[in-house]
């Protein structure tokens, strides 16, 4: 008997029992998942009561919501769902969390439900339901989850199949939640002394009154949260690629090239964490393989548009994500296109720089006394910019030149120019 009493939670000592809160807002993602896992260790590490999920999302990530609720099942602790506050919403990738709470609340006012899976549509009205295996499965699912809770399981499939909408009363009269209340402190007071079965064992719950410590996302969290967004990776995507061929088209600068190796990287992680669709990928790579070509062999913006326009179409079809929210499909279709215009003035642009140099006589013959500026350092060897042409340039003396420093031609060995600072000649003058 002494080994058992040592063995308890020293805040089980006190009167007051201890509730962690963890938060679920806007677009649930990978960053979210991340969080709930932490926050159920932590209040389980820390000899907590109970663990109230708050909820307020319109959505979000498949994989994500499903590894939330492995976590919720298998945690040790009574786990509360609770939509508020006032206004707010449980839909899509929501209800499902929702339904899988131990103890499922609403504050007076909020909504769950339309969980029906869609995908972009390429019609005006941005989206459309998606293919009946898709919805048969996330129903099936859904069926599963409320009929582990005691839940009805054939409304509960509705939310999926005929994006059933419920408010707070009339989830509680279906038997859809089980309390309604107008915070935290009232549904603790409420579900006081009501038991509960985790992995078989009955627990009842000691809550009124209970100590709230709300677990806040660590930076880790914050940064997959960013990335694990389809639109925020498809933008980090899209600058990754501009920026490098930004930086093959006017080499020398470097920032282009790397700030554009850093979105990239952030892009493609990010896109490994939602699903996705291969033959959008494989428009995405087409697209950018002919902005390359363009660049390389002009065409005059034959082959650019035909790139622009290929990128575009893969960012729309690329995220397969059936329980993000209809409203995120509308702001990612804009951003689609939007990224589609950046690309054509950057096409523009590059076409109009092309042609102004095509129409230039070929430079040929002597260059010497003619003056550039350093693009990169000539150590002693690097590249120069002179009447408007990259070359390939070394001091003849073999001494450094900064970048950005004026230089002077002395010498054309083909491809290759001999060059000196320009203060150096003034001063031995």
């Amino acid at each position: 008997m002494l080994l058992i009493n040592i063995a308890v939670p020293l805040h089980a000592a006190s009167d007051q029992p201890l509730v962690y809160v963890l938060e679920v807002e806007k677009t649930v993602t990978f960053g979210t998942a991340r969080y709930i896992e932490r926050g159920l260790e932590e209040a389980q590490s820390k000899g907590a009561d109970a663990c109230i999920i708050s909820l307020n999302t319109p959505g979000g990530l498949v994989d994500a919501t499903l590894e939330i609720i492995q976590d919720m099942s298998a945690a040790r602790i009574p786990v509360i769902t609770y939509v508020n506050p006032e206004g707010g919403i449980a839909a899509s990738a929501g209800t499902f969390i929702l339904l899988n709470g131990h103890i499922a609340a609403m504050a007076p006012g909020t909504t769950c439900g339309a969980a029906m899976p869609v995908t972009i549509s390429p019609s005006e009205e941005g989206t459309q339901a998606a293919d009946q295996k898709t919805i048969n499965f996330l129903a099936g699912h859904m069926k599963s989850i409320a009929d582990q809770r005691g839940r009805p399981a054939d409304l509960a499939g509705k939310f999926v199949t005929d994006n059933l909408v419920l408010n707070n009363r009339e989830a509680l009269e279906k038997g859809v939640i089980d309390y309604v209340a107008a915070d935290k402190e009232e549904l603790l007071n409420k579900i006081h002394d009501t038991a509960v079965t985790i992995n078989g064992q009955e627990i009842v719950l000691r809550t009124a009154g209970a100590q709230i410590v709300t677990v806040s996302h660590n930076t880790s969290e914050k940064v997959t949260n960013l990335i694990s967004d389809p639109t925020l990776s498809m933008l980090f995507l899209t600058i990754g690629v501009m920026g490098l061929l930004i930086g093959f088209y006017s080499p020398g600068f470097f920032l282009p090239e790397t700030l554009g190796a850093i979105c990239l990287i952030l892009g493609l992680s990010g896109v490994g964490l939602f699903q996705s669709n291969l033959t959008a990928g494989l428009l995405i790579l087409l697209g950018i393989g002919l902005l390359v070509a363009e660049l390389f062999t002009p065409t005059f913006g034959i082959l650019g548009v035909g790139g622009v326009v290929s990128i575009v179409i893969g960012i729309l079809l690329f995220p397969n994500e059936p329980l993000m929210p209809g409203r995120w499909f509308t702001a990612f279709r804009f951003m689609a296109l939007g990224v589609g215009l950046v690309m054509a003035g950057f096409l523009l642009i590059a076409i109009l720089g092309i042609a102004r140099l095509r129409g230039r006589k070929p430079v040929q013959g002597n260059m010497e006394s003619w003056e550039g500026v350093a693009a990169t350092e000539l150590n002693p060897r690097g590249l120069i910019r002179i009447s408007g042409e990259i070359w390939q340039a070394e001091t003849k003396d073999g001494n450094t030149v900064k970048e950005g420093e004026l230089v002077r031609v002395v010498e054309r060995k083909g491809l290759l120019l001999l060059v000196e600072p320009v203060k150096q000649n003034k001063n031995g003058g």
